[in-house]
């Protein structure tokens, strides 16, 4: 007992408290990102938290400004192609690295490592091989760039789903008579399926989000993403906040839904990649 109160009840009011303030550490820059879409030039330099004049004009100027629409569909699309890109190569990689031992130590270390290395490193040469392939500011070209970028991701993800998987299962298959191939489509996909959904819903709010490749290898307005439209509100002698902040609150709502509505599938991904 301290003053009364059991040593059980001040631990549960502390884990709250706590609870709260991680809480707030990553709400309050959303909210201020909120109230700032709604503040006048005046109130931005101000630097409050909540609008002194609130004004609703931000909205429509930042959509006139830059195609915010339109780059949001550029991204979206990316990120969804990006991810069947990553699956597609992923999945049977994985299943052969941990399943039939195929280079099972030389290759994974070599795609963990590469995804080590700085991004930037990449992009001279990616930029010229996208180029020769006539790839280079298209929506397709960003998405290969990107599913094969987020592939040491999936393969770290996806390889504690897949060891998971018993091996009675697989080698019972193979008494059967079913090949790699079949056992992997008939058995091990159904089986694996939680594992693609959280991990395929990473790998596209990883391309989503990217900006590196996306600002050096696309130009028009057609192929942009709407990271790359947030630079844009950016002017020769001043930044125009409010509408900024309206742009970037208009593109984070396709990946918070995402969060959102999948939520269960994020974090048995995330933790399931992380303690195998």
């Amino acid at each position: 007992m301290i003053e009364g109160m059991p040593i059980s009840k001040i631990a549960r009011r502390l884990a709250w408290l706590w609870l709260l303030i991680i809480i707030a550490f990553f709400m309050v820059p959303i909210a201020y990102l909120l109230a700032t879409s709604f503040k006048t030039p005046d109130d931005v330099l101000q630097g409050y938290l909540l609008p002194g004049n609130t004004t609703l004009e931000n909205y429509p100027a930042a959509f006139r400004h830059v195609p915010i629409a339109s780059m949001i569909r550029n991204s979206t699309l990316i990120a969804v192609l990006s991810g069947i890109i990553t699956l597609v190569i992923t999945v049977p990689a994985t299943y052969a690295m941990v399943k039939l031992g195929f280079l099972r130590r030389v290759i994974p270390n070599i795609t963990l490592a590469s995804y080590a290395a700085p991004p930037i490193i990449a992009l001279v040469p990616l930029f010229f091989l996208m180029q020769m392939i006539g790839l280079i500011d298209t929506i397709p070209g960003l998405a290969l760039v990107y599913g094969i970028m987020n592939i040491p991701v999936a393969f770290w993800l996806l390889r504690s789903f897949v060891k998971d998987i018993p091996d009675d299962i697989d080698e019972a298959a193979w008494v059967d008579g079913a090949g790699y191939w079949l056992t992997l489509r008939r058995i091990v996909l159904p089986l694996l399926w939680p594992g693609i959904i959280a991990t395929a819903l990473i790998c596209i709010i990883l391309s989503y989000n990217e900006l590196l490749f996306a600002s050096a290898m696309t130009f028009k307005d057609t192929s942009r993403t709407i990271t790359v439209g947030m630079s844009l509100f950016q002017g020769e002698r001043l930044v125009n906040f409010g509408q900024m902040a309206a742009g970037s609150f208009a593109g984070m709502l396709p990946v918070y839904v995402i969060a959102v509505f999948f939520q269960r599938y994020l974090v048995g991904g995330l933790t399931q990649g992380s303690v195998k």
